[in-house]
């Protein structure tokens, strides 16, 4: 996989043609909800698997990897998890030091912190790809907003405003909405530096410059979108899977003037979605060898049918088998 991919984390949007290209998009359920790939096989048990598997990283991931230690379990009740979801950037650490065996993060290592890995080890750190999610901005359900554009997305959360939009945004008016809206100040909620999340956001929506002080930051994406839900005049930013009934996802545009495109499934396999992008789960693998029995089997139970069957009930967008093939010899016995 390291000659395959390479060590920088694939984007979403390079693999977008093969999807076209092949047809091997997981199959679309009644009101456009995707289900998993049909071509994803079951899982199925191995024996003499065993031990304990610590994970601490993404808090956008805390779920989905709950949820995947549980379906585990039920082949190997005997397997321990420890699940910590603070934040991507504390995923790398806890490798390095050894007190995780798994950092899931909902954006790519960065360079330097390839690097302290590699300084450490020798080698680079391996990872998976394990699931699609689209990040989204949200205001309250009750906000009529139709759709924004990335260049009012980075005037509305960024003082730096590098998208080029020609003013500050601070009130609902100026994105086009009337009425009693129309002078309301628009509150900003997202998350702390630690975040996967606000790292992503920081580089894709606010074109790499610098939030607002204003920003009520939040210790994790459930809080960004419960604090909208109950604040009229809030906007902020999580994944689609954290969507709850008191709040709205704003479709998003490119460029203004583009068509914007609302954070679905099938408008993240396109590549219409502007914010879609892999959760990874990085680990320690020595080059020429395995990963452990029990960490392999994880891997491949979250790459199976089961495994992403949870990605589509905690509200992500599952992995095509085409997807998870690429990943795969990332974790297989060599």
């Amino acid at each position: 996989m390291r000659t395959k991919l390479g060590m920088a984390a694939v984007a979403l949007g390079a693999i977008v043609a093969s999807f076209a290209a092949t047809g091997a998009t997981p199959t679309q359920a009644e009101g456009g909800t995707a289900t998993v790939d049909a071509n994803l096989e079951s899982y199925t048990a191995v024996a003499g698997i065993s031990g304990n598997i610590s994970s601490v990283g993404s808090d956008t991931l805390n779920n989905l990897m709950t949820l995947w230690a549980e379906g585990f379990r039920k082949s190997y009740p005997n397997v321990k998890f420890a699940v910590e979801g603070k934040g991507s950037t504390t995923a790398p650490p806890a490798l390095i030091d050894g007190t995780a065996d798994l950092g899931p993060m909902s954006r790519a290592m960065k360079d330097e912190e390839i690097d302290k890995f590699e300084k450490k080890f020798g080698y680079k750190p391996s990872y998976v790809a394990v699931a699609i999610d689209a990040l989204a901005v949200y205001v309250h359900k009750d906000n009529p907003i139709e759709k924004l554009s990335l260049a009012e997305v980075d005037a509305i959360f960024s003082q730096t405003r590098k998208g080029g939009h020609s003013e500050d945004v601070t009130k609902w008016g100026q994105v086009g909405l009337k009425g009693d809206w129309q002078n309301g100040d628009i509150v900003l909620y997202g998350r702390n530096s630690a975040s996967g999340t606000y790292g992503y956001f920081k580089e894709k929506a606010l074109f790499k410059g610098d939030f607002k002080a204003s920003v009520k930051e939040q210790p994790g994406s459930a809080a960004v979108v419960q604090s909208i839900s109950v604040d009229r005049n809030g906007i902020g930013y999580s994944g689609i899977g954290y969507k709850t009934a008191g709040v709205r996802a704003v479709p998003l545009s490119k460029k203004a003037g583009d068509e914007a495109y609302e954070a679905t499934d099938e408008n993240c396999y396109s590549g219409k979605f502007p914010l879609a992008r892999y959760l990874y789960i990085y680990f320690n693998r020595a080059p020429g060898k395995s990963a452990t029995p029990v960490v392999r089997e994880f891997f491949r139970f979250i790459h199976s049918k089961e495994g992403q069957e949870v990605v589509v009930k905690d509200g992500y967008v599952p992995l095509t088998k085409k997807i998870a093939d690429k990943f795969a010899d990332q974790y297989a016995d060599k």
